[in-house]
């Protein structure tokens, strides 16, 4: 049988996923600790003798092999733009939507302070963006400037004011300073053109990062990185949702991914106003969006996630819990291995799970505010309509394991109790019960018509 292998490094476990590509069937799922501390192909290969042992008998014969990963912490960035709110927030937006984690976001000009903390964060790429096309371009080239004199070994994707470009490539190249240009994240004003910037990031990435996390050995056996994991899930997501040239898509959806560190939410929906008498306000929301939580995880930040949303939002959803919740949460912070076992722990973790969820999607969605005009009181919207996404679709470790994952998923569902937050209202849940969606994102970007089959096929309605 011939069949595909993709494989997914992540921060803690490598995730294999082998496909018969003729019947579009999962064969089997094997994992294993990851080892990039010492040599990823340890973990590979652990995970790999467990996929040949579940596949015994059958014949199998891997034609290719494709990955991507999130090992070594990931793909780190840092963003520089001009205006918070505006060329700086256009620039988070591109690099979360290409997979990375933000270390952090700088605007105005750089100073040497902001410098040597970029410098001690070591991200793995930094993203300089700043002024729309023939606006105020001295900020970014300051900023070239700065970067260039003091930071000469992390590579810098160049996505702002195009009239800046000729005399920050002198900068670069005179300081050899490896670059990619690339179009303006924010060409006008609150207008964004994010994917160039997304194509960039995931060059370098595939490129230089993986080689500089120790993954060089790996290009023996597979055809290299292709993208990293969060990147996956959001290419997965963006097949499902259009479709393909064969297969009709299932429309607009939300994909929430909780894990141990952060809660991510990915929402494929052009967002417009569902209601009349709506104004749009504030930056222009990509279609394809991702937003991380770095402090709504269920182990490695816990303690933040209690801090975040109040013990009463957890006792919320678990009211007849015992537990002193700033106490749990502190033990599992300190115990990120721990898994449930009683059904007054499993209901905590869920609880939590059910906060997350809510606090996440009030953060992604657009926010509904009153403004009152000579004409009478009309409404603005900042950020995504999600109020007719038709799924929303869970994964991660306390979705997929959970007896109740609608449960879970009905707590990031709109509520009258805040009617601000553009929730969505009817939709139908799907969960990601084989753990697939970063692998047929993988996968779709080669073989697209097979992901979407079998995304179709193995996602679990609940």
């Amino acid at each position: 049988m011939n069949a595909l292998l993709l494989i997914d490094f992540g921060s803690t476990y490598t995730k294999l996923t082998a496909v018969d590509m003729e019947n579009e069937e999962i064969i089997a799922n094997a994992k294993a600790l990851t080892t990039v501390e010492s040599d990823i192909m340890i973990g590979f290969q652990n995970a790999y003798a467990i996929m040949k042992e579940k596949c015994k008998g059958k014949n199998i014969q891997f034609d290719e092999m494709l990955a991507c990963s999130s090992a070594a912490g990931g793909l780190k960035m840092i963003a520089v733009g001009l205006v918070p709110d505006l060329t700086a927030e256009a620039a988070k937006r591109a690099a979360l939507g290409a997979g990375s984690r933000i270390l952090e976001v700088y605007s105005h000009e750089l100073t040497l302070r902001e410098i040597r903390d970029m410098i001690q964060k070591k991200p793995d790429i930094i993203l300089l963006a700043g002024g729309t096309d023939g606006g105020n371009k001295d900020c970014i080239i300051h900023n070239a400037k700065m970067i260039a004199m003091n930071i000469k070994d992390v590579p810098v994707v160049v996505a702002g004011n195009r009239k800046a470009n000729d005399e920050i490539e002198e900068i670069f190249t005179q300081q050899g300073i490896d670059y990619e240009m690339t179009d303006n994240v924010m060409p006008k004003l609150n207008v964004l053109n994010v994917e160039p910037a997304r194509e960039a990031i995931r060059d370098i990435f595939m490129k230089k990062i993986v080689e500089a996390k120790g993954m060089k050995g790996i290009e023996s056996f597979i055809k290299g990185i292709l993208m990293p994991t969060p990147a996956a899930v959001l290419n997965a997501a963006k097949i499902l949702a259009n479709g393909t040239n064969e297969e009709e898509g299932i429309g607009d959806l939300i994909v929430v991914d909780i894990g141990g560190a952060t809660t991510d939410i990915h929402s494929i929906a052009e967002g417009e106003p569902t209601r009349p008498g709506v104004m749009k306000t504030g930056l222009q929301e990509p279609y394809a969006k991702r937003t991380v939580e770095g402090d709504l995880g269920m182990r490695v930040s816990a303690e933040s996630l209690c801090q975040a949303i109040a013990t009463k939002k957890i006792k919320k959803f678990a009211p007849h819990l015992t537990y002193n919740v700033q106490e749990r949460c502190n033990y599992l912070a300190q115990h990120v291995n721990e898994i449930p076992q009683t059904s007054e722990e499993i209901e905590f973790d869920e609880a939590m799970s059910m906060a997350a969820t809510e606090v996440a999607m009030e953060r992604h969605v657009g926010v509904l505010e009153d403004v009152y005009t000579p004409m009478g009181k009309v409404y603005s919207l900042n950020g995504k309509d999600l109020s007719n996404a038709k799924y929303v679709i869970g994964t991660g470790g306390v979705l997929i394991h959970s007896e109740n994952p609608g449960k879970i998923l009905k707590a990031g569902l709109y509520s009258e109790e805040n009617p601000k937050y553009l929730k969505p209202m009817k939709p139908k849940f799907l969960v990601d019960k084989t753990y697939i969606l970063s692998a047929m994102g993988l996968m779709a970007v080669k073989y697209p018509n097979h992901a979407i089959r079998i995304l179709k096929k193995y996602l679990i309605n609940v």
